[in-house]
This record gives C-alpha cells, sequence and structure tokens, in this order.
C-alpha cells in the first residue's frame, strides 16, 4: 500500500463512536486523496472491531491511530487483520518498538506512521532508527490546541526531508487556513478531525455539510 508523494491528502479522523461514523461517513466524498482515521479515542471506545466497522465502510485508505508505545508486533497484526491499510507508533517510543513496528508495518504490507507529538526534535528519533517509517506525522495535540504559541512545527519538514524520503503528515487543530499552511510548507497530508457541535476543538462540525467542507479543504491544498 502506497501513497503517491506527487499528490496531496486529507486525512479525516472519526474520534466518537459508530454512531458518528454510521452518520458522516457515507456523505464523504470517494476521492482517492481522501484518507479515513480510526482514532485513538475512536479505537479506545470500540476497539480493534471498530476499525473493522470503518474499513467494511470504505473503499479507500483506513488508518488505525494507535499510537503504539510498546507490543508493535501483537498491535500492528490486530490492525491489519482488523482492515487497517495504515497504523501509528508514537515517536517517543522506544527504538526497538518504532524498528519492529516498522518492520512488521513492513512485512504485512501496511503503511508505517510515526506520530512526533511532544517530541521537540523528530529528525534526532528517526537518525537513530534502522528505517524510516512511510510517514512522519508533526501533530500539535488536542489538548494543546488553545494553548498559546503552540503551532504544528512546520519548521522541521525541510530537516527532515534533507536526510530522509518520506511523507509528511500535519495534524492538530487544522481548519482551512490551517491546511493552506500546511500544505504551503510542504506537508503531503493534512489531518482532520470530526467534532460534534459541542466540542471545543477545532475540525468539521458534525452538523456541517461535510460533503462541501471536504471539497473546501481538497482545494485547499491542491
Amino acid at each position: 500500500m502506497l501513497l503517491d508523494p506527487k499528490k496531496r491528502y486529507l486525512q479525516i479522523a472519526f474520534n466518537k463512536d459508530r454512531a458518528m461514523v454510521d452518520e458522516i461517513l457515507p456523505k464523504i466524498p470517494r476521492d482517492e486523496r481522501i484518507l479515513i482515521e480510526a482514532g485513538t479515542p475512536y479505537i479506545k471506545r470500540e476497539g480493534a472491531s471498530g476499525i473493522k466497522y470503518i474499513a467494511d465502510r470504505w473503499e479507500g485508505i483506513v488508518i488505525a491511530d494507535i499510537k503504539t508505545v510498546d507490543g508493535a508486533v501483537e498491535e500492528v497484526e490486530e490492525v491489519y487483520y482488523a482492515g487497517a491499510n495504515a497504523a501509528t507508533v508514537i515517536g517517543n517510543a522506544p527504538k526497538e518498538t518504532i524498528d519492529l513496528f516498522i518492520e512488521t508495518c513492513e512485512e504485512f504490507g501496511i503503511i508505517s506512521m510515526i506520530d512526533m507529538i511532544n517530541v521537540d526534535w523528530p529528525l534526532k528519533v528517526l537518525m537513530k532508527l534502522k528505517k524510516p517509517p512511510q510517514v512522519v506525522v508533526l501533530h500539535r495535540g488536542r489538548d494543546e490546541e488553545a494553548t498559546r504559541g503552540k503551532v504544528i512545527p512546520y519548521k522541521q519538514i525541510n530537516k527532515i526531508r534533507s536526510k530522509f524520503d518520506v511523507l509528511i503528515s500535519a495534524a492538530g487543530g487544522v481548519d482551512l487556513r490551517e491546511a493552506q499552511t500546511a500544505a504551503f510548507n510542504g506537508a503531503n497530508i493534512v489531518v482532520v478531525n470530526l467534532v460534534a457541535p459541542e466540542d471545543p476543538w477545532i475540525g468539521i462540525k458534525s452538523t456541517e455539510d461535510v460533503i462541501e467542507i471536504a471539497k473546501k479543504f481538497l482545494k485547499s491544498i491542491e
């Protein structure tokens, strides 16, 4: 399973429950540039069967945001058999875990993504590995969105690309303006959260016209 480095992708993250999947997923345009994420809160709530629930309803790429910190082989196997095409490991995980994660993803033919949330120097993490992942995620956490000065570290993109041929994903509080900024700075993937109307986080509100907004996001990152 490969992503085209010449294309820019919109990753839409489901973080609630199956009810939101039932409500929103059928409305999302079938476009090869749209990736669907089973988010960490969703997976904790719904388990591996929740990943399968999404994979059975989406013909494109499904990302399991498991944020592995240990037990890489077992976790990759589990999401693979649930139907995921990609998975995530935490950049602060032990080097051994990250190496095993990338190796196992390669064995099963799924996309390896390393989430650099709370990692100050992503390049240092990558330099220690046996081989790089396919995607590096530069991530401002949801709990950080309201913190003044906390931004997606786009300055790290050129540093990473100077050493590694990887795709870059930008995540955390992404709206249309942030998506444009991410694409301008060289990100291949922008991650947008689906959020309920009462949620304080930035993203696509579940009550909005998801089809039109998804089209606007795709246009903004062309």
